[in-house]
């Protein structure tokens, strides 16, 4: 919910901090005092459209910033964690706007873009107003309240919808694949042939290409190998001045004993050396002994790189080229078997979708109806006895209407009269009606929303004595499941607020400014009750009517 929301040098209010707390909380105010910069500024902070005129005259920038306690399960902690943003049970929405008209937004202190900014705010607050299209006023919400208010899963029909389109789009591809190869059969059987009889192995380009560098150099490395065993084996070679030598050393070790390790090491480097010219003979004998022909090896190695070029790949790529046009081949040659496994798998998913959508749509039928009925029941103590209101569930009739969510289609639909047809929400109510339309609804499906706060503006615009009464009733029920503030010029309603803030401008030489001043003492709230029943002179009857009404409406003693 939200806890606080701080406001600096927007229109006429230059700095002030709120306090906010659960239940329902009332604005109230005379008309002109400034109450809609509340609004205004808490729909900054959420991401709404900015207008430079909200920068207050004489200032550069303005800033409001939202604070709001979340529990750790709410989705919007889901929405953080996927932009990569630090959760915490504490979420602050913060926003600046210069007179330029630009502005910048922050989440828990980390810049972000508006958008997000606006996609968290949704999951957070929600406006109930003349002026609002969003919430429950888009069509677009209204199959999910819907499914929420029946307590209907559609994860398993997104899964089936999944399921079944993934399975036809296989299969309308191989019979894109099969017409497509039809007029290619020619060149796919000749292609295929090719690269069969080449038959081009993994690694095998390195390979090759290794062979004929050795093969290109054998003669040079032929005339090397003799070279380094004449150094080793000749009369003057390194084995025969090592004899000598060690001839030398072991006459020399009869006479002095330091010569003997001497003799020794000598003995090791004479071992050494054999074992190289050993081993240089072993390669030049294997050398002199291959059967692999240079030519051999480069009209293969040219024949894959050629045929690589052809088919714009390398010669490792060659066996995945083979692959897929074995597997075209094979489905002009069994295609009526393949098509066949396909489309059997394309219809056991769609049956599978069908099932579930089918389950949904008699919840959905049931669920609409219940749910007009329980809504309809609240619209007469709210002054809109003569509107009703319907819940439409369109079955689409063919594919082209089904979506992830099933066939259905849903809308929220009132009529105002009996004898005018019904249309959607925000074409055909009124300001002070939207609102209170939206509060039936709201109080009927409590509980199903994860949206903490809800605002009602001008919800009892038009309206007096026992129906504004029944607002107030309806929206201290709202304020049991959500935070609800309510903007109102009703004393009936701001009677039955647990947080009750009054709106009021003040001149200082020259200066208007807004303030919004929490009424926290019994006697504050009954002099501002009695004003908004008496007007601009309270009269004592004003006061004991207040009086009366918070009575009987005592605020809860955890606010008291």
């Amino acid at each position: 919910m939200l806890t606080s929301l701080t406001i600096q040098n927007i229109v006429l209010i230059d700095r002030l901090q709120l306090e906010a707390g659960d239940g329902l909380l009332a604005l109230t105010g005379e008309t002109g005092a400034g109450k809609s910069i509340l609004l205004d500024a808490l729909g900054l902070a959420l991401g709404a459209r900015a207008d430079s005129g909200l920068v207050r005259h004489g200032e550069d920038q303005a800033a409001a910033t939202a604070c709001f306690d979340i529990p750790a399960k709410h989705p919007v902690n889901a929405l953080l964690r996927e932009k990569e943003i630090a959760v915490s049970d504490t979420l602050i929405l913060r926003r600046t706007l210069g007179r330029d008209g630009r502005s910048k937004a922050f989440i828990n202190d980390a810049p972000v873009g508006v958008q997000l900014l606006k996609d968290v705010g949704a999951l957070l607050v929600e406006v109930h107003g003349q002026f609002e299209t969003h919430g429950l006023l888009d069509p677009a919400t209204h199959l999910g309240v819907l499914d929420i208010y029946a307590g209907i899963d559609a994860a398993p029909i997104r899964a089936a919808w999944k399921t079944w389109r993934q399975a036809k789009e296989r299969f309308d591809r191989a019979m894109s694949d099969i017409e497509s190869a039809r007029m290619q059969e020619d060149y796919l059987r000749y292609t295929v042939a090719e690269l069969e009889k080449l038959d081009p192995q993994p690694g095998e380009d390195a390979v090759l290409s290794e062979k004929r560098q050795l093969l290109m150099n054998r003669e040079k490395m032929s005339g090397a190998f003799g070279q380094a065993t004449n150094i080793i084996e000749s009369e003057n070679g390194l084995q025969g001045q090592m004899g000598r030598l060690q001839a030398v050393l072991e006459r020399l070790s009869d006479k002095d004993p330091q010569v003997k390790p001497l003799v020794e090491a000598l003995g090791r480097a004479q071992a050494e050396i054999a074992d190289i010219g050993w081993q240089v003979e072993k390669i030049k004998s294997a050398g002199e002994r291959s059967t692999e022909r240079l030519e051999d090896i480069e009209e293969r190695y040219f024949a894959l790189k050629e045929i690589a070029k052809k088919h714009r790949t390398t010669v490792d790529g060659l066996a995945a080229i083979y692959e897929d046009l074995s597997q075209k081949l094979r489905l002009i040659t069994n295609q009526e078997e393949a098509l066949a496994e396909m489309q059997k798998a394309t219809s056991a998913a769609r049956s599978v979708y069908m099932a579930e959508a089918e389950k949904a749509t008699a919840k959905r039928q049931k669920a609409s109806a219940k749910l007009a009925k329980s809504v309809n029941a609240e619209l007469p103590d709210l002054k809109l006895d003569k509107a009703k209101i319907s819940v439409v569930c369109d079955k689409a009739s063919d594919e082209n209407g089904w979506s992830p969510e099933g066939f259905d289609h849903v809308q929220f639909m009132i009529s105002t009269n009996p004898n005018t047809p019904p249309g959607a929400l925000h074409k055909v109510a009124s300001g002070g009606e939207l609102s209170r339309f939206m509060l039936a609804l709201k109080v009927i499906l409590a509980e199903t929303s994860s949206i903490p706060t809800l605002i009602f503006d001008e919800v009892d615009a038009g309206i007096g004595g026992a129906t504004a009464d029944a607002v107030g009733e309806r929206l201290q029920r709202l304020a049991k499941d959500y935070q609800v503030l309510v903007v109102t010029h009703s004393p009936q309603v701001a009677a039955r607020a647990a947080n009750h803030w009054h709106v009021a401008k003040s001149e200082k030489k020259g200066t208007v400014t807004t303030r919004i001043l929490p009424l926290v003492a019994v006697n504050e709230r009954q002099e501002e009750i009695a004003r908004m029943l008496s007007g601009a002179e309270i009269t004592k009857e004003a006061r004991a009517q207040a009086a009366k009404l918070l009575e009987n409406h005592p605020r809860r003693a955890a606010n008291a």
